[in-house]
């Protein structure tokens, strides 16, 4: 028995992965959604505590992350539970969040032992690495076009005081995290119900 693959075969196999992945992604699109909405609450707080009511522990707003990771946990042993196989395009997936989550990590130790003075025009441009590389993976438009708005975002906040880079942190998650997220899910649920109206 012939076990070879022809040229298109192997284009079929490997676009199969990726709409595979890009289902489960769609349920994944939570944890897009959980993040982009903590950090973005977060920044607007701290912008708020910060140049609004003046509070000098405005950073205190960041301990919400707490909770985000909280319901991450708990978001990854449930899908545990109910994982069957892997592809190479989710675990691709898998490795580029995992190095992304450890590198936010470095950046932010960096941050406090030298200052956290214009920190913010980095972060923009790790939130775009992250989903660039994400919306490649995946072929999908929506988190290209917001990986490409963060690093714009990032060059233009660079020209800016401190407090007003956290607002454009707040729009480079809005682009990049939150919307994509919710077009990624609407995408797939419409999948889903056509797919279900076909049986």
């Amino acid at each position: 028995m012939d076990k070879s693959f022809s040229p298109e075969q192997s284009l079929l196999l490997i676009q199969s992965m990726i709409d595979k992945t890009r289902k489960s992604y769609s349920d994944k699109s939570r944890y897009f959604l959980l993040w982009g909405w903590t950090a973005m609450f977060a920044f607007l707080g701290q912008f708020f505590l910060q140049s609004v009511i003046g509070y000098p522990r405005h950073y205190y707003v960041w301990w919400i992350t707490v909770v985000a990771i909280a319901v991450t946990f708990i978001f990854l042993s449930k899908e545990k539970k109910t994982i069957q196989a892997r592809s190479y395009v989710s675990e691709s997936m898998n490795h580029l969040w995992t190095g992304m989550g450890i590198s936010f990590f470095v950046i932010s130790m960096i941050f406090i032992k030298y200052g956290w003075e214009n920190c913010y025009p980095f972060f923009i441009t790790f939130y775009g690495v992250g989903t660039f590389i994400s919306g490649r993976i995946l072929q999908f438009k929506p988190f290209i076009v917001g990986g490409v708005l963060c690093w714009l975002l990032a060059i233009a906040s660079a020209w800016l005081q401190v407090e007003y880079q956290m607002l454009f942190a707040a729009l480079a998650l809005l682009v990049s995290y939150i919307i994509p997220g919710y077009l990624l899910r609407a995408k797939y649920h419409r999948q889903n119900i056509s797919d279900g109206a076909g049986k």
